[in-house]
C-alpha cells in the first residue's frame, strides 16, 4: 500500500475509486465499507484509494476555539490506522493536512480540486452520514449530483450492524471508556492493540521490581507513545505482546499518563503504553528491546489508573495487577481447554 501526505507526488494513481474519512479504529463497519471499495476499484481496472485527515478535523476545531474538550477521542494512531488500512487490502491512503484553507474551501471546489483534480475519482463511496466542505454544506445530494454532471460515479453505503448495534467509532470509543473490551474486539472485529517502536523511560520500573522479586531487573517495561492527548482507552490492562518472540508474550500493561509519576520525567505528561512481560526473550538482553517495532493487544481491562503516594505502594499495586493478569489468562485458557474438550465430544 502507497501512503502520500497531500495528492502532489509522483507515483499517484491517476484514476481511482475513492473513499472518504477518518476511518478511526477501522472497525467492521469500515471494512465493510473497504471491500465493496476494493470491488467496484476491481471491476474498473483503477486504484482503491482511502482520503484521511491528520489532524482530525475536530482536532483542528478544537485547537482553533481553544476548546480542547471538543477533540475526539482517539481509538488508534495514524501507524495503526494505516496498518489496518493496509490489512482491508487498499492500494494508496492520501492523508490530507485537515488546515484553514481545506476547512475553508467551498464543497464544489473540493469537488473539482481535490477529487477531480487532485485524485482521479472515477467513482466515490462515502457513508450515509457524510458531509464535507465549509461549514459542511456539501452532502450526498450534492455530490451525485456532481458525479452525474462531470462523470463519475457516486454510492453511499448504509450503517453497518451487528446484531442490531450500528457500527460506528463512536460506539468503539464508548467501549473503550467502559473497558468492556469484548465489545470492543466485536466491533472492531479483532482485539483493540496499539503498535510502535520501543522508547526509552526513566528505567524505574526495573529497581520497583528488584525490591519486589530480587532480581536484577524487576517490572522491565516497553514504552510505546500514543501519540494523541485523548486516547479513548486508559488504565491497566492484560496483554499480549507481538514481535518479539516467536510467540505472543503475556503481560500488563498501563496506558495513560502515568499520575503517581513525576510530570518532569523524560516522557512527562505523554501518553504511553508501559508493558510489562511476564517472561522477558533470553535472546534480547538487557537493552535489546529499544527501537523494536511491537504490537500489543489489549484483551482485558483491569481497572483505571490509580495514583499511588509511595514507591512502595505502586511496587504493590504492579505486583498485584500482575497476579490479577495471569489469573485473567489461566481463565481464558482454561476456558479454551474446556471448549476444546467439548469441541472433541
Amino acid at each position: 500500500m502507497k501512503v502520500f501526505r497531500g495528492f502532489n507526488h509522483p507515483g499517484i494513481a491517476q484514476a481511482c475509486a475513492l473513499t472518504i474519512g477518518n476511518f478511526d479504529g477501522v472497525h467492521r463497519g469500515h471494512q465493510a465499507m473497504l471491500a465493496l471499495l476494493k470491488n467496484e476499484a476491481s471491476h474498473r481496472g483503477i486504484a482503491s484509494c482511502v482520503m484521511s485527515f491528520e489532524p482530525h478535523p475536530r482536532d483542528y476545531f478544537a485547537a482553533l476555539l481553544n476548546k480542547p474538550e471538543l477533540a475526539p477521542e482517539r481509538i488508534a494512531t495514524l501507524r495503526d490506522k494505516l496498518t489496518e488500512l493496509a490489512r482491508c487490502g487498499i492500494d494508496q491512503v492520501v492523508v490530507l493536512p485537515f488546515d484553514a484553507k481545506l476547512a475553508q474551501q467551498k464543497p464544489q471546489a473540493f469537488i473539482a480540486e481535490v477529487l477531480l483534480q487532485g485524485l482521479g475519482a472515477r467513482y466515490v463511496l462515502v457513508g450515509d452520514d457524510f458531509r464535507f466542505g465549509a461549514q459542511r454544506a456539501g452532502d450526498y445530494a450534492m455530490l451525485d449530483a456532481a458525479g452525474q454532471q462531470r462523470g463519475f460515479d457516486v454510492a453511499r453505503m448504509n450503517s453497518y450492524e451487528v446484531h442490531g448495534l450500528r457500527v460506528s467509532s463512536s460506539a468503539v470509543r464508548s467501549a473503550l471508556n467502559c473497558g468492556d473490551m469484548h465489545e470492543v474486539t466485536r466491533l472492531l472485529g479483532r482485539p483493540f492493540s496499539i503498535s510502535g517502536h520501543v522508547i526509552h523511560g526513566r528505567k524505574l520500573g526495573r529497581s520497583l521490581g528488584a525490591s519486589q522479586s530480587g532480581g536484577d531487573d524487576g517490572f522491565r517495561t516497553l514504552n510505546l507513545r500514543f501519540n494523541h492527548d485523548k486516547p479513548a482507552a486508559s488504565g491497566i490492562f492484560a496483554v499480549q505482546v507481538h514481535g518479539l518472540a516467536a510467540q505472543a508474550l503475556i503481560g500488563v500493561a498501563n496506558l495513560g499518563k502515568r499520575p503517581s509519576l513525576d510530570p518532569t520525567d523524560v516522557n512527562g505528561g505523554r501518553v504511553l503504553l508501559e508493558v510489562h512481560c511476564f517472561d522477558w526473550p533470553a535472546h534480547l538482553g538487557a537493552e535489546e528491546g529499544y527501537g523494536k517495532i511491537i504490537r500489543v493487544d489489549l484483551l482485558h481491562k483491569l481497572h483505571d489508573e490509580l495514583k499511588y503516594d509511595s514507591f512502595d505502594a505502586l511496587t504493590k499495586g504492579i505486583a498485584k495487577d500482575c497476579d490479577d493478569a495471569r489469573a485473567f489468562f489461566a481463565s481464558r485458557h482454561g476456558q479454551t481447554q474446556r471448549q476444546n474438550t467439548r469441541d472433541r465430544i
